[in-house]
C-alpha cells in the first residue's frame, strides 16, 4: 500500500511514483511503465531509471534523519554511478539503502527491479544533507518542504 512522501516533490508526483516503504534506512518507489515513461525502444527511458534509484537512494538516507516537525533535512546528489542491466518494463520497484551516514552525507546504493525481481538497474550515490540550498545571488530556498505544509494545506 503506497504512503506519502514525506516532501513534494512535483516531477515525482507527474511522473506517477508511489512510496512503498520509508524507514531505517531504506526506501522502496514503485512505477507502473506506460508509454511516456519510454524511449524509442519501448522500455523504460534510462532516465527515469535513473530518476527512481535517486529517489529511492534518497529517501532512504532522508529516513535516517526524518523530523516530525520540519520533514527532515534536505539532500543534494554529490555523485551517482548507475549500470543499466536490462530493460525495465511493466510494474517496477526502485529500492534503495544506505550503506553509511555521517552528519553530512549518506553513501547509498540502489537498484530498479522488474515484476519477476530480476535486477534492471543498479546505481550507488553520495548524498549532502542541507537545510537550505543557494538558488540565486539573495536567495535561500529551503531544500526540505514537509507534504502537510505544501500548496493548499491551511
Amino acid at each position: 500500500m503506497a504512503m506519502a512522501f514525506s516532501i513534494r516533490i512535483p516531477f515525482i508526483e507527474q511522473i506517477g511514483c508511489e512510496l512503498q516503504r520509508f524507514e531505517d534506512g531504506e526506501a522502496e518507489i514503485s512505477l507502473d511503465v506506460q508509454e511516456q515513461h519510454t524511449n524509442s525502444f519501448g522500455v523504460a527511458h534510462g532516465g527515469l531509471l535513473m530518476t527512481l534509484l535517486d529517489v529511492a537512494m534518497a529517501h532512504a538516507a532522508r529516513s535516517l534523519n526524518l523530523s516530525q516537525t520540519d520533514g527532515g533535512p534536505g539532500l543534494v546528489t554529490i555523485e551517482m554511478k548507475t549500470t543499466f542491466m536490462r530493460p525495465g518494463v511493466g510494474a517496477i520497484r526502485a529500492l534503495g539503502s544506505v550503506l553509511h551516514s555521517t552528519a553530512s552525507l549518506a553513501f547509498t546504493e540502489g537498484k530498479v527491479l522488474d515484476s519477476k525481481g530480476r535486477v534492471c538497474a543498479h546505481a550507488t550515490a553520495t548524498f549532502k544533507f542541507l537545510r537550505g540550498l543557494p538558488v540565486s545571488e539573495r536567495e535561500v530556498r529551503p531544500a526540505a518542504v514537509p507534504v502537510l505544509q505544501g500548496p493548499g494545506s491551511d
